[in-house]
C-alpha cells in the first residue's frame, strides 16, 4: 500500500500540464483497484483549501467531493494516536504539524512508501518517499 500526501490531489485537481495528468492517472489505478493507496482526513482540507484558491469555491467543493468518492482509498482518521505520533515526528524532524500528521498517518498504518513531492520526508526513517 502507498500514502499519497495532499500534492498528488491537489496537482491532480488544479495542473494541466504532465504533472497533472500523471496524477489523475495514479488516482484512476486507485479508483480501479490496481492500487492500493491510502491518505489522511487532513488530505481533504489541504485539497479544498488549494484549489479554492485557485479557482471558484464550486470548483473546490467538487474536488473535496471527487476525494470523498475516490474508492479504494483508504481514509487514516487523525485521531490522537496519530496526533501523538505526529508531535513525536514533528519534534525529531523539525517538521510542520500537517507534514507531521501526513507522515504519522501513514506510519501509524504500517504503510512504508509515500507519493509526495515534498523532499522533507525523505529524512523520516521507515518511511520512503517517491514521485513521479
Amino acid at each position: 500500500m502507498i500514502y499519497l500526501d495532499s500534492n498528488v490531489f491537489i496537482y491532480a485537481a488544479l495542473n494541466a500540464d504532465s504533472l497533472g495528468s500523471k496524477m489523475r492517472q495514479l488516482l484512476a489505478r486507485v479508483e480501479g483497484g490496481s492500487e492500493s493507496a491510502a491518505s489522511s482526513a487532513l488530505t481533504f482540507d489541504e485539497l479544498v483549501w488549494a484549489v479554492g484558491k485557485h479557482r471558484e469555491k464550486e470548483d473546490a467543493w467538487a474536488a473535496g467531493q471527487a476525494f470523498l468518492e475516490l474508492r479504494n482509498l483508504k481514509l487514516v482518521d487523525v485521531d490522537p494516536t496519530v496526533l501523538a505520533s505526529a508531535l513525536e515526528i514533528m519534534r525529531k524532524h523539525d517538521l510542520a504539524p500537517r507534514d507531521g500528521i501526513h507522515a504519522a498517518s501513514a506510519l501509524t498504518q504500517d504503510i512504508k512508501m509515500m507519493i509526495s513531492s515534498d523532499r522533507h520526508f525523505d529524512k523520516i526513517e521507515g518511511l520512503r518517499r517517491r514521485f513521479p
